[in-house]
């Protein structure tokens, strides 16, 4: 073989000799004319690229096709780009920021005058049918820092970027038609590629994500090989939005904000605080059952404690301000554990006191962005159900695994199914890294021995140690941050933890966090949408709605009420406006259970039932069945 020619090879070890340079779309053709039409791009070396891209040496190639999921992100890529072409073709103007592909979609953040409405997009979306029909070719070009300036100097957003790169570091730029970017790529071949692409919301966006800087308008979209994936994706995030827990918090009177109150402060009301108390109540048994003491522990603290577990150091951006009191300086609290510490540390301990599990519903403070707070899902004062367990080295495994099955009862009563991540340790950490190896593999060797599969997060873990992260999968397919356990070597270490062991001398233990709920505002929004609030009976605000036929049989509703409220049942009789006005209200409000009451049901001691979501069927029972069978849904936590 020739110094011009390379090898490459392919998925099914064969292997091509092609002149050096070849891109990866010769190499497609060479394989065959069916593959060289499908490819969409290539794998080379392990990186993605572009079918334009030219290979300079032996390399491993694997052709990209709509077959493979990674081909998924280069056509979104690229359809942010013709959402560039689309917006400039309509507005010349605008200035041109980042356009990359996401999770379930794309955005591109442009520089406008003012923000975009409905209208806008559907003119957009128009001139993007525009750009897909004329199947314009992405041509890549490799340029030097002083071209670049030159062809971006009407841009500043761009000219900015240029400035980060260094003077001989590649730059590529990407034409399809008349629009021109600053980009790494990769993008399909043509424009044409991408037929099934669709606009969907704008907002604002600061510039770089620095609230400092000025305001963008993105837009976000989404793009499928299929359409049939393309109407899937749009049908889930209509029911995502019938299930958004701000609208159902306000139509179910659950809770509010106040800008009075400031951004990202949860007012709850009765029936939501109500949801809250159920959640608190079961697991606070729970834990009780599993051995935990429960504890409390102030709000406010000496920024002095802050300074040794390392918050400062490594957390304050996260954290409010510092107050002073009496020349001393203190903070809100960012987490619980330095408060456990201190709880674990009000005296000595031996290792026959080993483990203390310590566990509190404490509410903590840290700073997040304005633009960044949605709701109950994203605030700057939530209440964790925070619990940290003081054990030996040798006790570590074993309540790691108490820790699983405890995760597992919790989630399985809320109906929820879930995944585990382990996440490694962070670019900014605390600790050696043997020790955060050693914590590592102890996690892994327990799920392991367990035979639970879970994938590696890598990067992800808390700046303290590592952890494992239990994700939600709500009733329509979405993940959600749930329980975490962290296993932590550093704070102990930080804070001079001891224990006196078997042999008189102290001991150094072994700290691991978790959580159930997490945030119990989070999960309280992550409920509120998994049950498209429709809450199971035992956590329903109002679990059955009494409805006399009308004012003469409200006495016997009340007596029904009295019946009810003695087992341990939420419910309320309305005898307001018309009988179908009620039923309709009860409706809208979600409530599990109505039971109508006139004069049959009156003079035979029964009750008309009615249950959430079956329409008008009811069925007349003895009001004692009623009663035990709604006590019974309590009681058991059934799920509908």
């Amino acid at each position: 073989m020739s110094d011009d020619e390379i090898r490459v090879t392919l998925p099914n070890g064969d292997v091509l000799t092609l002149p050096r340079g070849a891109t990866a779309g010769d190499v497609a053709a060479s394989i065959g004319p069916g593959l060289a039409k499908a490819a969409l791009a290539a794998v080379v070396d392990g990186e993605t690229v572009d079918l334009m891209t030219p290979i300079e040496s032996d390399a491993s190639v694997r052709i990209l096709t709509e077959r493979d999921p990674e081909s998924l992100s280069v056509l979104r890529h690229s359809a942010a780009h013709v959402l560039a072409t689309a917006v400039r073709e309509v507005r010349p103007g605008a200035g041109i920021g980042f356009g990359p592909a996401i999770e379930d979609g794309f955005y591109y953040d442009f520089d406008v005058e003012a923000p975009f409405t409905p209208e806008d997009l559907e003119t957009f979306e128009q001139k993007v049918a525009e750009v897909v029909a004329a199947d314009q070719r992405f041509e890549r070009r490799r340029v030097d820092k002083a071209e670049a300036r030159v062809l971006f100097a009407d841009d500043p957003l761009k000219l900015e970027r240029l400035e980060e790169f260094d003077d001989d570091e590649v730059i590529t730029v990407y034409r399809n038609g008349p629009f021109l970017d600053l980009c790494r790529g990769p993008h399909v071949p043509s424009t044409g590629r991408i037929k099934h692409l669709k606009l969907l919301s704008a907002a604002g966006a600061y510039w770089r994500g620095d609230e400092k800087r000025q305001m963008l308008q993105r837009i976000y979209g989404t793009a499928f090989h299929k359409k049939d994936d393309l109407e899937e994706h749009l049908r889930r995030l209509e029911e995502a939005r019938k299930r958004d827990h701000r609208r159902l918090g306000r139509e179910l009177d659950l809770f509010s904000t106040d800008e009075r109150v400031g951004p990202g402060f949860i007012l709850w009301h009765p029936r939501g605080a109500l949801v809250r108390m159920e959640i608190e109540n079961y697991e606070r048994e729970l834990v009780l059952r599993h051995g935990y003491d429960i504890v409390y522990t102030p709000h406010v603290m000496s920024e002095r404690i802050f300074e040794i577990s390392g918050h400062l150091e490594n957390f304050v951006e996260n954290m409010f301000g510092a107050m002073e009191v009496e020349g001393a300086r203190f903070r809100l609290k960012p987490m619980n554990c330095p408060g456990h510490i201190a709880v674990y540390q009000s005296d000595q301990r031996s290792y026959r006191d080993l483990p203390i599990r310590l566990a509190e519903f404490g509410t903590v403070y840290r700073y997040e962005r304005s633009g960044v707070l949605h709701g109950m899902l994203r605030v700057r004062g939530f209440t964790q159900d925070d619990a940290h367990v003081f054990c030996t080295p040798q006790q570590a495994p074993n309540e790691v695994e108490r820790l699983l099955d405890l995760v597992d009862e919790m989630l399985g009563t809320f109906g929820y199914p879930y995944t585990i991540e382990l996440a490694t340790k962070p670019e900014k950490a605390l600790g050696s890294d043997d020790e955060w190896l050693n914590a590592e593999r102890l996690l892994a060797d327990v799920l392991d021995a367990r035979q639970i599969p879970f994938e590696y997060d890598h990067g992800g873990g808390a700046f303290y140690g590592p952890k494992l992260d239990f994700k939600l999968i709500d009733a329509i397919g979405r993940k959600w941050q749930g329980p975490t356990v962290q296993l932590d070597f550093n704070l102990p270490e930080r804070f001079d933890i001891q224990y006196v062991g078997e042999d008189n001398h102290t001991h150094r233990p072994v700290m691991l966090h978790r959580v159930l709920v997490g945030s119990m505002e989070r999960f309280v929004g992550g409920l509120i949408e998994h049950y498209a609030g429709a809450f199971p009976t035992w956590l329903a605000p109002e679990q059955v709605r009494l409805l006399p036929v009308s004012e003469q049989w409200t006495e016997s509703a009340e007596e029904l009420r009295g019946q009810l409220e003695a087992a341990g049942v939420r419910a309320h009789v309305e005898a307001r406006e018309t009988l179908g006005y009620r039923i309709r209200e009860a409706e809208t409000l979600k409530i599990p259970f109505m039971g109508v009451v006139g004069e049959r049901e009156a003079d035979d001691g029964t009750v008309a039932l009615r249950r959430r979501g079956a329409g008008k069927k009811q069925e007349v029972m003895p009001r004692e069945r009623l009663v035990a069978l709604v006590a019974e849904e309590i009681r058991t936590r059934a799920l509908d």
